[in-house]
């Protein structure tokens, strides 16, 4: 699997989540586009937001990273903060996926 980790240093953790808030929309609509296969958004307490998004495909993740200026231009016009990125290769990931398999049973008939 394939990730791309976007990093953005805000000056304090309210702009960072603004910016978290609308670059979730922007990347909402790209889900199916770039046939994402994970994506996590975190604010930090020190106005840190970290954006990681997985992929099955490295031509998926290379066509996302392309586009990656377009995702973060209304941010850059919005905001003054401190961007960083890198490309990987997923070594471990874990996921617990809450799901309830029981079935109500309707004792009224």
């Amino acid at each position: 699997m394939y990730s791309s980790q976007l990093q953005l240093k805000f000056s304090n953790v309210s702009e960072a989540k603004i910016a978290a808030q609308s670059l979730c929309e922007l990347l909402k609509i790209r889900i199916s586009v770039f046939d994402f296969h994970g994506l996590h958004v975190t604010v930090g307490k020190d106005g840190d937001l970290s954006i990681s998004v997985r992929f099955q495909d490295v031509k998926a993740m290379n066509a996302f990273e392309k586009d990656i200026p377009k995702v973060i231009e209304d941010i850059k016009q919005a905001f003054l903060f401190k961007f960083t990125k890198f490309t990987g290769v997923c070594v471990f990931s874990f996921e617990r996926e809450a799901m309830s398999s029981s079935v109500p049973i309707d004792a009224k008939s």
